[in-house]
């Protein structure tokens, strides 16, 4: 993690989020910023706030939905051809999910995990000259035991491998969210178990600004 206080987004460099829904948070509907209003926006927010001498531009390409397979399908287009200076990455939830919410079929084993989304990294490295910023997946449930989180806790495992293997920025999204969770019991941090609510997403944005090296406004 960097350093507080040495932020590493320069003047003039743009950061492209991708991800699934927690990412998207409604970007389409938001036709001032196409943003959403969930950390991606809040990160932009705080950005301004804090270094307002810095022109940092937010490009997000989080779709609804997404796995890692989706990610993979759409990613010369929507990743490598904005050529951006960071790519985040924020995918996971999903992949566990559908095994736990019917749709086992949908469901992304780790091993598959892997391979996709390190081929995701090296097509990044090999296309464009951005750097990369991986962040832990956020989490299922309110229950910091629970069996989903148990098996997220292996996807997080590779996103953290990979952060090593890559010199990546890692955004220790999922322990943050563990943490929270175990020292404010019974406080929503999501509104259905997955999506975040205000204070989630705020969590998650704060996060991210803390490992890219941002102090508090």
């Amino acid at each position: 993690m960097n350093a507080p206080g040495k932020l590493l987004l320069q003047d003039g460099e743009s950061v492209l989020f991708i991800g699934d829904s927690i990412t998207d948070a409604g970007r389409q509907a938001d036709t001032l910023r196409s943003l959403g209003a969930g950390y991606v926006a809040h990160i932009a927010d705080l950005l301004a706030a804090r270094y307002p001498d810095r022109r940092i531009g937010i490009n997000n390409q989080g779709i609804s939905g997404n796995r890692v397979v989706d990610l993979r399908a759409r990613w010369d287009r929507d990743v490598v051809a904005h050529q951006p200076d960071w790519v985040s990455i924020s995918i996971g939830v999903n992949d566990v999910w559908r095994w736990f919410d019917g749709n086992p079929d949908a469901h992304i084993p780790i091993d598959e995990y892997r391979s996709v989304y390190h081929e995701l990294l090296v097509a990044t490295v090999e296309k464009t000259d951005a750097r990369l910023i991986l962040m832990e997946t956020s989490v299922i449930g309110e229950e910091a035991d629970n069996e989903s989180n148990a098996m997220l806790a292996h996807y997080n495992e590779a996103i953290r491998e990979y952060a090593r293997e890559h010199d990546a920025v890692l955004v220790p999204t999922f322990r943050r969210l563990l943490e929270a969770i175990e020292a404010r019991p019974g406080f929503e941090w999501t509104g259905d178990g997955v999506h975040p609510l205000p204070p989630g997403h705020m969590l998650m944005a704060v996060t991210w600004l803390e490992a890219m090296g941002a102090t508090a406004p």
